[in-house]
């Protein structure tokens, strides 16, 4: 008989193994191996069974064991010594401390996923997977961050396969007291917040926690029993639903995790937020909250208290592609955030002019959730250095006085967890261990290490994931419907001593699964070469609303399928990190060929690098940037070539060309192959550092932390600063249009201009009553410049103000140097200009002459 609820009974354990709660409740054991090791010492059949999950090993262990292990003392000495290290970690001096200085009271970070360990399947790919690594190496840092999410009671759908090879969804039932969190309590009653709806409702949630190292996460679930059917149905899974059902869960992430941000400092006694970070515009609505509170709690108006939020929040985005981004109708926003429902003190109109796509291209009739995040945010970024290029176009409608170049979107290139996703054995032949991914040299000892050494590991590291490799196959073919009578064959699928490519990552067209069919008798002659075959575990998901993308995993698993390759190619259903954990170091290659410049950053390949493995990538994303012949192998682009088959045969062919001339001879180059291991070597000593997700966080505090805490501070000690803000700002926009550059003339030039000459700039600006020349930055651009007189490569030199006119008219003057040979150029243009503007083209305003006769765009010398 089917039960009508489930739920789970944690144990009472004895008294000298309390012990084993606190690690359980802290996720730091999900990347410290020697936690890890505790655990499976409880018992180690029944660890391996649970999948590596402590909250089962401890409910299904017999009580029996535990009166064994409370009397062991040397499992207690290994339990005491654990806990003293956790305590250590979580209480401890480190880098923010030490180094930084303590810049920042504490951030705020949203998600819609978080990726930190498989037994919290709370994520669906690449950006939960990031979430999760953000605050690990936040922790292993010591950076106060708090983290914030929904508790999805179905989180992703697991994948298996029919007969057929169609993709099938499951989604289990997520049971939080099966989880290692615990609720946010306020004295005995749990902690929960809401938000109203339309009609007077309430969308309530109670809050979990998940501590992760020194970082809580905030996870809102709203299946409590207060919330209407609906609403209980809020956070019932990851990326699913209508139109709407986003809407509510964007809502609940942004509004009412700000909320539960508060009731978590007043219950735990810390800090709050200087700065809130937005990872990507699922959580963008978080701004709309705190312009609330300002507006309500503190008085301040509209601008005034937008200028004070806008300073401390980040927003980063993620989507190199506008189908990537959550738009609504704005009339669905207008119900949800009328006075009504939302309450007093936030125009509806304002909230709708911030996500509105009113710029060239736009539709006005949306609104965009990636346009509002950057609108309330003063500082923005991408995920690589050409992700940045990428964004800095996508958006440029949102500054149209400036070149995409100008638009005030950084880059910080996104990085991964070391502990995390470093096999032991790698570990064990570097420093890694040592210093939980937060050193520089931590790769130092592997000079230390033989070849012989590192193509043993490897080879070791192999065979681990090929043994877990066979036994996922074997379990996906019984559930399609073979017996086990038929799958003998499965024992022998793959072999340890062959060139190991891997493949693995979500399932949308442009990542390209199936590129490697483009000729499936050249790919078949590769993996059945009698001296240099290869051999590629594939793995992904297609969202279950992608039947494009079901129909690619389909065509994959029937090429796999084929009795001629099928101990040569497979694919593995349920991509997660259980999965991905033994896959980075089991593989040899990792190979990456999405549509150039789709792929915002990428990760994947980042942990094959830790791992040893080389990368076989399209130059997208962080390869882009950080490509060099000794980590692996660029895939020829054929970018620009419009005709998408076309394209699509011409890197298939290059990447076909790499792998049979180059990838594979120099993998086989005898029993220990000295270059191949000298690239391995390489790749992680000098890639390493890079790709490290304790850079990434440094990165973030240096570069976008610190300085949105210390423009909030300049403005939320009394708001007099930002009101003084949104008073200028309303100033400049009105006066805008009557600021002119009337004139520019150079002086010094000669005849013939030289190499090294400096000559003298001369703008005549002419000013609106009410603008001062203090609220201009009047700016020569020069450099080179193209066949149409675009500089490229423009530096910006500030003009200092000589003299003022009765009319209200400026002389503004400067000197430039001839630095470079060949076609030169130069323009003026002037910004406004305040103290407390993050960037010159935060407002999207600049003027430049308006005719020729003035100065052209690119006057060569």
């Amino acid at each position: 008989m089917r039960a009508i609820r489930r739920f789970s009974v944690r144990p009472v354990l004895p008294e000298p193994l309390t012990g084993l709660g606190t690690l359980v409740n802290n996720l730091r054991w999900a990347w410290h191996p020697d936690t890890q090791d505790v655990f499976e010492a409880v018992d180690a059949q029944l660890w391996r069974a649970t999948g590596g999950d402590p909250v089962r090993l401890l409910g299904e262990v017999s009580a029996a064991r535990l009166e064994q292990l409370a009397g062991d003392g040397a499992f207690l000495r290994r339990l005491e010594l654990a806990v003293a290290d956790l305590n250590e970690y979580v209480e401890g001096q480190r880098w923010f401390q030490t180094e930084a200085g303590s810049p920042v009271s504490a951030v705020a970070y949203f998600s819609p996923e978080f990726g930190i360990t498989h037994v919290l399947p709370q994520y669906s790919g690449g950006l939960g997977i990031l979430a999760g690594d953000h605050l690990k190496a936040a922790s292993d840092l010591g950076v106060p961050l708090i983290g914030v999410g929904l508790l999805y009671r179905h989180g992703y759908f697991g994948q298996s396969l029919n007969r057929e090879g169609w993709q099938q969804e499951r989604y289990p039932l997520v049971d939080p007291d099966g989880l290692p969190i615990t609720q946010l309590r306020d004295g005995d009653e749990p902690a929960t917040v809401s938000v109203t709806l339309p009609g007077g409702r309430k969308l309530g949630a109670q809050i979990w926690v998940a501590q992760v190292g020194r970082v809580p996460l905030l996870m809102l679930d709203s299946d409590i029993e207060d919330n209407e059917p609906a609403e209980r149905e809020v956070t019932d899974r990851l990326y699913g639903g209508t139109t709407e059902h986003r809407l509510l869960q964007e809502l609940l992430l942004g509004v009412g995790g700000v909320r539960a941000v508060r009731e978590y400092c007043r219950i735990a006694g810390t800090p709050a937020p200087e700065v809130f970070h937005t990872n990507e515009g699922h959580a963008g609505f978080l701004g709309i909250e705190r312009i609330r509170e300002l507006s309500v709690d503190e008085g301040l108006d509209f601008d005034t208290a937008l200028e004070v939020a806008r300073a401390g929040t980040v927003f980063t985005t993620h989507t190199p592609v506008p189908a990537g981004i959550d738009r609504f109708p704005q009339e669905l926003i207008q119900q949800h955030f009328s006075p009504e429902a939302f309450g007093e003190g936030v125009p509806v109109d304002r909230i709708l002019a911030l996500g509105c796509e009113d710029f060239e291209g736009g539709d006005p009739a949306v609104f965009n959730m990636a346009v509002m995040g950057l609108r309330l945010a003063q500082r923005a970024n991408g995920v690589s250095q050409l992700h940045g290029v990428v964004s800095r176009g996508m958006f440029a409608g949102l500054w149209p006085s400036f070149d995409p170049v100008d638009v005030p979107i950084s880059s910080i290139t996104n990085g991964v967890h070391a502990p995390t996703w470093v096999a032991r054995e790698i570990s064990a032949l570097t420093n890694a261990a040592a210093s939980e991914g937060d050193s520089e040299n931590m790769f130092d000892a592997l000079d230390q290490v033989s070849d012989e050494q590192l193509w043993d590991t490897k080879r070791i590291l192999r065979q681990r994931f090929i043994d877990d490799t066979r036994a996922r196959v074997r379990a996906s073919w019984v559930n399609r419907g073979a017996s086990e009578a038929e799958l003998g064959w499965v024992d022998e699928i793959l072999d340890p001593d062959v060139l190991t490519m891997g493949f693995a990552r979500r399932v949308p067209s442009y990542k390209r699964l199936t590129l490697m069919l483009r000729d499936p008798a050249r790919l078949k002659a590769m993996l059945l070469h009698p001296e240099r075959p290869i051999q590629i575990v594939i793995a992904g998901k297609a969202h279950p609303a992608d039947e494009g993308g079901k129909k690619l995993i389909q065509e994959m698993v029937r090429f796999a399928d084929d009795p001629e390759v099928r101990h040569r190619i497979v694919f593995v259903p349920d991509y997660d990190i259980a999965l991905a954990q033994p896959m980075y170091p089991g593989t040899d290659v990792w190979l990456n060929n999405p549509l150039r410049p789709y792929e915002a950053c990428g990760t994947s390949g980042m942990k094959a690098a830790l791992n040893g493995g080389l990368n076989l990538s399209i130059r997208d994303g962080w390869w882009d940037e950080w490509y060099d012949d000794e980590f692996g192998w660029a895939i020829p682009s054929a970018e620009g070539v419009d005709d998408v088959d076309r394209r699509d045969d011409l890197e298939a062919k290059a990447l076909y060309d790499l792998i049979e001339k180059h990838v594979a001879p120099r993998f086989y180059d005898g029993k220990t192959p000295a270059r191949w291991i000298e690239m391995l070597r390489h790749t992680i000593k000098e890639l390493g550092p890079k790709v490290l997700a304790t850079r990434m966080v440094r990165d973030y505090v240096q570069q976008l932390y610190v300085p949105a805490a210390q423009a909030s501070h300049k403005l939320n000690d009394t708001y007099d600063g930002a009101r003084d803000l949104a008073q200028w700002k309303a100033r400049i926009r009105a006066a805008w249009p009557e600021v002119r550059v009337d004139h520019v003339e150079l002086q010094g030039l000669g005849d013939v201009p030289q190499l090294g000459t400096t000559v003298g700039v001369r703008a005549f600006v002419t000013l609106p009553a009410g603008l001062k020349p203090t609220d201009l930055d009047v700016q020569a651009l020069h450099g080179r410049v193209d066949s149409s007189d675009e500089i490229t490569d423009a530096v910006a030199v500030s003009l200092h103000l000589a003299e003022s006119y009765d009319d209200n008219r400026h002389r503004f003057e400067g000197d430039l140097k001839l630095d470079r040979t060949g076609a030169f150029g130069y323009t003026v243009r002037a910004l406004p200009n305040h103290p407390l503007l993050a960037t010159s083209a935060e407002l999207g305003l600049a003027t430049a002459p308006s005719t020729p006769a003035d100065v052209s765009p690119g006057t060569e010398f």
